[in-house]
């Protein structure tokens, strides 16, 4: 054997050559990392205030790119990058009074569901269809974020960015899962269609039955989509009720609002009786009756004398009855409650808020919170109780479903007021909290889903805006500015039909779930035979 020498300027010479592909190889490795983040950050960015819906499907094409082949591990990572990416930027406004630490930590939660989504759709990523596995994983852990911890956080689902989109019309086949469901589908259908594509230019091989599933994955999600807009109707079932919606506008932004709670009762009381005037003299349609909205009224009107007379005063200026949001505490508790003022007998009915919102309406793991830092617990200082009933109104003989702000999110407590015969549906919010962030928009596009998923007008009454008029179909027919007082007439269709969405309730959520776990069961068993196979 021949030993060739090799000089200290030759080796030195070699060294260069190596180091450059050396650090190119490190760079490559960071490159599905880095596609991770800025796709969850391009799913962001098609939520509202912009009308750019379909940047949701390149999105899910880039995160199946990410994940494709990779280990369950390195889906956890991977998938921890993406909701990373689309949540802190969604969910900035929850600090906007109470600083970084809530936002991030609440981000740092919620992005966990999002990575053991990764993780179930690395492992899925190989098999036959597995567009179809991904899109239900996807919406098992959107399932699972909207039940825990604290009851669920459903804020982000991928329905709730899609009011603009050519899918809406699915919201009414089988609600926001059905509707999340065929956008991902899509998504990662559009990956796959790439995948192929290029590996049939490289090898002039492509399987037809998985070319034939990604064109499906891409095209039935469209197709059914058109085929469902019959089911999107804004024609009135059960003739039209000409509503008032009263935005009173707070002192000013934030939290501090809450100290000045007779102004806030005041602004609303003002709009109203500003608001009868116009209808006397004829320039505005006398309305059949009014809504306020949450916290319109923070002083309880049934231990204030001097509250129950300003709304009532309000509610006789207009000749109507008016849902007052209000704050009662009633036999030790503290509700969210809707009052129900006729103008002549004053509070005759009454709704409690059912879906309180964690460290805003209450505060869990209160101790805890507190030897973090005092002042949190400060700001919720008495933990509101839950109420138990769904909320229907009779206002002059229409059915008025009240859905309190944070319960817009959840998809049971608007379904419970349809099936208990509302024909139209109230969300009286309060976003003053949140100054001027997205955080009103974003809501403002789960009440445009629930129209069309339930077929019915929503209206949505907010103490600083936006407030809005939605018909069936998911239209905004009239909102306000942010931070004013104004307030909104329309004549409205009343329906009682039920949408195949109101009917299924929970059901088409149940089977993709059971999808994703038979996708989920599939590959660990296909994992463990060839992990026997190898060891024989």
């Amino acid at each position: 054997m021949t030993v060739t020498a090799t000089s200290a300027g030759e080796s030195d010479q070699l060294q260069p050559q190596i180091a450059p592909a050396s650090r190119t190889a490190r760079l490559l490795r960071l490159v599905p990392a880095l596609a991770a983040a800025l796709s969850g950050v391009l799913l962001y960015i098609s939520f509202p205030p912009r009308t750019l819906w379909w940047l949701a499907l390149p999105a899910f094409a880039v995160l199946g790119w990410a994940l494709r082949g990779r280990s369950w591990k390195a889906g956890l990572g991977l998938g921890y990058l993406f909701g990373l990416g689309f949540l802190l930027p969604l969910l900035v406004w929850t600090g906007v009074e109470v600083g970084p630490g809530p936002w991030i930590a609440l981000v740092a939660i919620e992005a966990v569901f999002v990575a053991l989504v990764g993780a179930g759709i690395a492992a899925v990523s190989k098999l036959p269809g597995s567009p179809v596995w991904a899109a239900a994983l996807w919406v098992a852990g959107e399932a699972a974020r909207a039940r825990a911890p604290f009851n669920g956080f459903p804020w982000g689902k991928i329905a709730f960015g899609q009011a603009d989109g050519v899918f809406l019309p699915l919201a009414a086949v089988g609600g926001t899962p059905v509707l999340g469901f065929a956008v991902v589908l899509c998504g990662f259908g559009l990956y796959e269609v790439v995948r192929l594509a290029v590996e049939g230019r490289r090898t002039r091989a492509v399987q037809r039955s998985a070319a034939t599933v990604a064109l499906l994955s891409v095209a039935v999600p469209v197709v059914a989509a058109v085929a469902a807009r019959p089911l999107v109707s804004d024609k009135a079932e059960n003739g039209t009720a000409t509503v008032a919606v009263i935005q009173g506008n707070v002192p000013r932004a934030g939290l501090d609002f809450n100290a000045q709670r007779r102004a806030v009762l005041d602004y609303h009381a003002r709009e109203t009786e500003r608001l009868a005037a116009q209808v006397k003299a004829g320039k505005v349609a006398q309305p059949d009756f009014v809504l306020w909205p949450e916290n319109s009224s923070d002083i309880d009107p049934f231990a204030n004398a001097d509250a129950r007379a300003v709304i009532d005063g309000a509610a006789k200026a207009i000749g109507v009855p008016i849902s007052v949001g209000g704050v009662v505490a009633r036999d030790g508790k503290l509700f969210n409650e809707q009052i129900l003022w006729d103008p002549a007998k004053g509070p005759v009915d009454a709704y409690d808020k059912r879906q309180i919102q964690p460290f805003g309406e209450y505060l869990p793991l209160r101790s805890l919170v507190g030897a973090i830092n005092e002042n949190w617990t400060s700001m919720v200082r008495q933990d509101f109780s839950r109420g138990t009933e769904p909320g229907v109104f009779t206002m002059d003989g229409a059915k008025v479903g009240l859905v309190t702000c944070y319960e817009a999110a959840f998809d049971w407590t608007v379904r419970s007021e349809v099936t208990d015969g509302a024909q139209m549906i109230s969300v009286p919010s309060n976003n003053a909290t949140f100054d001027r962030s997205e955080m009103t928009y974003q809501q403002l596009a789960m009440s445009r889903i629930r129209a069309v998923e339930h077929s019915r007008t929503v209206t949505v009454p907010v103490t600083s805006g936006v407030s809005a008029i939605i018909m069936p179909d998911g239209r905004i027919t009239q909102k306000t500015g942010m931070f004013v007082a104004d307030s909104l007439v329309q004549k409205v269709p009343l329906r009682s039909s039920e949408t195949p969405a109101t009917r299924l309730g929970i059901l088409p959520e149940i089977a993709l779930v059971l999808v994703a776990a038979s996708g989920l069961g599939w590959a660990i068993g296909a994992g463990m035979r060839g992990r026997r196979a190898a060891e024989v």
